[in-house]
């Protein structure tokens, strides 16, 4: 069985996260079909596809439009498979932030008239050298406030492999 992995990535953990993804489903003995959506003209296979992992980034709070649009217009042919939503922010790493990002999650619910039937809130990364002093500042002073931050450092991953990995598992099984 083939699994289409439609993922968008902005800063490059969403499209780590789409790889190893790739890689369990291939371990379960699927097919993984990456598809970044990224691209507007991108061909999206889901005539054979059973079931659907999707994955994308939250910045100042949602969704990437592109990603959400592709949600609308496709929201009835994702509907007949079985689909994963991965919702990969900041918030997802701190327990005092695990609401705001369901949040994010259930507004793209509301925007978009696609809801899941599982979903997954995967912790993202800092990727400081990919940053300017402002958006230093808001990750250094808003997202990570109060949080052991080095901001010299080139880049702080949150993700919980071992919980993506089983999240995945349970959903191909």
């Amino acid at each position: 069985m083939t699994v289409p992995i439609l993922f968008q990535s902005i800063e490059g953990q969403t499209r780590k996260v789409a790889d190893f993804v790739a890689e369990v489903v291939r371990g379960s003995g699927k097919t993984p079909q990456p598809v970044d959506m990224s691209d507007p003209t991108v061909e999206v296979p889901l005539d054979d596809a059973e079931k659907v992992i999707l994955a994308a980034p939250v910045h100042e709070r949602r969704h990437p439009q592109e990603f959400e649009l592709f949600l609308t217009a496709s929201k009835n042919e994702l509907a007949a498979r079985q689909t994963l939503m991965l919702s990969v922010s900041m918030n997802a790493a701190f327990p005092e932030g695990r609401d705001e990002a369901q949040d994010y999650l259930t507004e793209m619910q509301m925007r978009t008239g696609f809801t899941p039937d599982a979903s997954a809130l995967v912790a993202g990364a800092v990727q400081t050298p990919k940053y300017d002093y402002f958006a230093t500042q808001v990750v250094q002073h808003v997202v990570l406030k109060g949080k052991d931050f080095d901001a010299e450092a080139a880049e702080h991953e949150f993700t919980d492999w071992d919980a993506l990995r089983a999240t995945l598992t349970e959903f191909l099984a």
